[in-house]
């Protein structure tokens, strides 16, 4: 059956879901399901608030009703790394899980964050990992995922956290392409990444902005709202910069291609979001 926006869900339509807590302002339900519709797939997405501590339930509700497949956002990626009953190579070594697909019977945890952070810069910014230094502030499981994703790209990585025993872990996670290091280290950066909350609200910039320079790209993960504080100061300077929109695509688009097999719609996802893609 061809299912278009304009068609209800049947009997057979496939169902995916993203949980997390907050979930209800989640992009991913647009992302997915203009894919779905791009491709005339009977699959259906929805968002599923699922209250903390509560990961493992909704893991086995998965297993119960059927579902296809499940995005998993804060704060559930380490539990529900222990839930599934397998995990992929990189998301065994993060111990965290933003996507669950079916193998069979079973369950198996993804990690499709940093893959979706490296095609975002590829697309958007024209940028190749490869010898690029960048600095990620931040030590949570973004900056995680991002930092592994890059190192393996060929890229050297500094990690900035308040905690230094946090950035220590990030070290340990990604090895000997990664260090921590101090907040000067941004003046000398190819990429900077914020990885923290900090800048969703009212809350006080990540970094000083003033050690930003011409030349220099920022990609603030934050999208709500698209252009934070730090990334209008960076602007001001001649920075090239990003908000984390084109991640969320990226990340998606890879977990759409685990669920249904197809290579996703990238343009008509990002449309859905008001995103323009540079390479298609």
């Amino acid at each position: 059956m061809r299912m278009t926006t304009n068609d209800m869900p049947t009997g057979i339509t496939r169902i995916a879901a993203v949980i997390g807590d907050p979930v209800r302002h989640s992009l991913s339900p647009r992302l997915h399901n203009a894919g779905f519709a791009a491709l005339g797939l009977d699959w259906f997405y929805v968002a599923c608030p699922v209250a903390k501590g509560q990961a493992a339930q909704a893991i086995e509700a998965m297993r119960t009703l059927g579902i296809e497949g499940l995005s998993v956002t804060m704060p559930h990626k380490k539990s529900v790394a222990v839930a599934v009953d397998d995990l992929s190579p990189t998301a065994a070594k993060l111990g965290a899980v933003n996507c669950v697909r079916r193998d069979g019977d079973r369950l198996v945890g993804e990690n499709t964050d940093g893959i979706g952070f490296v095609d975002s810069l590829r697309s958007q910014l024209q940028m190749d990992p490869d010898g690029l230094t960048i600095v990620i502030v931040g030590a949570g499981g973004a900056a995680r995922s991002i930092a592994l994703a890059m190192a393996e790209h060929g890229a050297q990585v500094g990690i900035f956290n308040r905690t230094a025993t946090s950035a220590e872990e990030v070290v340990e996670i990604v090895g000997a392409a990664s260090s921590v290091v101090q907040e000067e280290a941004i003046r000398e950066a190819d990429v900077i990444v914020n990885a923290t909350p900090l800048g969703m609200s009212n809350d006080s910039l990540p970094f000083d902005p003033t050690l930003l320079s011409k030349g220099q790209s920022l990609i603030d993960l934050i999208y709500e709202p698209e252009k934070t504080a730090l990334l209008l100061e960076a602007e001001s300077l001649g920075v090239k910069t990003l908000n984390g929109v084109g991640m969320l695509l990226h990340q998606a688009g890879a977990q759409f291609q685990l669920w249904t097999g197809c290579e996703p719609p990238l343009k008509e996802m990002a449309q859905a979001v008001g995103l323009t893609l540079l390479d298609g």
